[in-house]
Parts: C-alpha cells; sequence; structure tokens
C-alpha cells in the first residue's frame, strides 16, 4: 500500500516539482496546502501518512503549522523543506517534533531517502 502524502508549501512550482518525484516514486499526494493554517485543516480532514512542510509562508509559518498538527496528532510524521541558510529554523522545526529536513532545490534521492526514513 502507498504512503498517502501531503505537500505545504507556499509555493506552486515546488509542490508541483515535489509531487512529480513522489508520485514517480509510488507515493499518493492526497492534499496540497499553501500555508500553514490550511495545512492544519487538510491534515484534519485527510489524515496523510506524511507531511513534507516548507518552513517559511504567510499567514502561517511551517514551525507553527508543525506544533499544530503535533497537537492534532502527536504522532503526525513531518519533514520540513528549507533553503539554504535557515539551520536555526531548522533546529527549532525538529525540536518541535520534525523527523527530517530537506533542502531546496528538492534532489530526487533526498527526497525519497527522507519519505523512507520517515515511513519506518
Amino acid at each position: 500500500m502507498s504512503k498517502r502524502i501531503m505537500i505545504v508549501d507556499d509555493a506552486i512550482f515546488m509542490r508541483m516539482k515535489l509531487k512529480d518525484i513522489l508520485e514517480k516514486n509510488g507515493y499518493e499526494v492526497v492534499a496540497e496546502a499553501q500555508n500553514g493554517a490550511d495545512a492544519i485543516e487538510k491534515y484534519k480532514a485527510e489524515r496523510p501518512d506524511i507531511v513534507t512542510m516548507d518552513i517559511t509562508m504567510p499567514e502561517m509559518n511551517g514551525i507553527e503549522a508543525l506544533q499544530g498538527i503535533k497537537k492534532i496528532d502527536p504522532s503526525a510524521r513531518v519533514i520540513m523543506c528549507s533553503a539554504m541558510g535557515q539551520q536555526a529554523m531548522v533546529m527549532e522545526a525538529i525540536q518541535s517534533g520534525a523527523l527530517d529536513f530537506i533542502v531546496k532545490p528538492f534532489e530526487t534521492d533526498r527526497v525519497i531517502d527522507s519519505i523512507v526514513k520517515a515511513c519506518k
């Protein structure tokens, strides 16, 4: 059974790129969200196996959304996505419960390795 994934990123191009990588590798993208508030609502509705979460977004950032999702589901599996140079934010995300982080621009092997690790 393929894992159900939700992609959260304010940039449609990044969502499309990630969705393409995931679907070509047998994963099912069940939802996409463009900000943290949207992500929390869609998480409640879809209950995906894994969430990929951008850190920097309008309205509610990825760390706040991660914390909100963890309140709903403490066992939620969230992988943070960040551009280079956001080490402090990445550390805060890990301390808030993120399993891993992927650096943009996305490299297919790194994305899949992170998803496989999160599935264990």
